[in-house]
């Protein structure tokens, strides 16, 4: 019987010319194969690719007159409208009164005012739904007690309390900086009861039988060892905070990026719209990177050990 050759690795392969377990075919085909180039394999070049695409699938769609620009305004129209929002221009043709941005206010104030909300809102979150979780993972009866009404403030919708919290705090930023708290409060409480609870406790008894005290071992040992779990709580507390923006600034929420996206949309303004509703995700996925960013600077050695 005769043995399967191999292909000599010196000499040189011709395209078209049949290789052990390669059709001619095939071979064509490799050999006419154009390498991707490197710039669009490079991960931070992609998604500009990506949003180019869209951007130009959205002017093709609006220029075509495919959908009504009611309903969706063209790339420029939204840019047009994110201008004026943030600029001086006269009130009508011909007038001499002048209009600075949109409810008397430039788009970059109500967003800078939102964020003071959520900064309000998500300190106080971050420092008594730490509080309350370190209480509840090492009283257990008490954690029995209070983490299902937790749970269940953590499963309503902010609209649902909403009308709630008007007719106890008014319709000032006080009901919205309350709305926002109990929107980040329930997941960081959860994070620090499962960041606590998943601490060895050998590290724990290793530091006491060397002679750390309590206090000592709970600074060094258990909260080091819960922070992973806490700054993953506290990240899933500003996306559910800044989704709860709009239902908190929907009565008297000027000034408010979330308040100006309901009355543009009300105006059927839809570019000034759409223009509040790309800040908004822009602003998001800032947040989203600076706590990913704190997160890595406070715990360096997570994904080292």
């Amino acid at each position: 019987m005769s043995e399967a050759t191999t292909p000599n690795p010196d000499t040189p392969v011709v395209a078209g010319t049949a290789v052990a377990g390669t059709s001619i075919v095939e071979g064509e085909a490799t050999a006419k194969r154009k390498p991707m180039p490197a710039w669009m394999k490079s991960k931070k070049i992609q998604p500009i690719i990506s949003l180019v695409l869209l951007i130009a699938v959205w002017w093709a769609v609006t220029s075509a007159g495919l959908i009504n620009s009611l309903y969706l305004p063209g790339p420029k129209a939204v840019w047009d409208a994110f201008i004026e929002a943030n600029s001086c221009r006269p009130a009508s043709a011909g007038s001499s009164r002048i209009v600075c941005g949109e409810q008397q206010y430039f788009l970059w104030q109500h967003l800078v005012v939102s964020l003071e909300r959520i900064g309000i809102g998500m300190a106080l979150g971050i420092v008594v739904g730490v509080l309350v979780g370190f209480i509840l993972a090492e009283i257990s009866w008490l954690n029995r007690i209070i983490l299902p009404y937790i749970n269940f403030i953590r499963a309503l919708p902010p609209l649902g309390y909403i009308g709630l919290l008007i007719v106890w705090f008014g319709i000032g930023d006080t009901t919205k900086i309350w709305l926002l708290f109990l929107a980040a409060f329930p997941p960081i409480v959860l994070a620090t009861v499962d960041g606590i609870n998943g601490v060895n406790r050998d590290r724990v008894n290793s530091a006491l039988s060397l002679g750390a005290s309590r206090p000592k071992a709970f600074l060094f040992v258990v909260f080091p060892s819960a922070l992973p779990s806490i700054m993953n709580g506290i990240r899933l507390a500003v996306g559910f905070a800044w989704t709860t923006v709009v239902a908190a600034e929907l009565n008297n929420g000027i000034p408010g990026i979330g308040a100006l996206a309901y009355l543009s949309g009300t105006e059927l303004n839809t570019p000034l719209t759409i223009a509040c509703i790309f800040v908004i995700g822009i602003a998001a996925l800032l947040l989203d990177w600076l706590i990913l960013g704190i997160t890595h600077l406070v715990t360096p050695w997570v994904g080292k050990e």
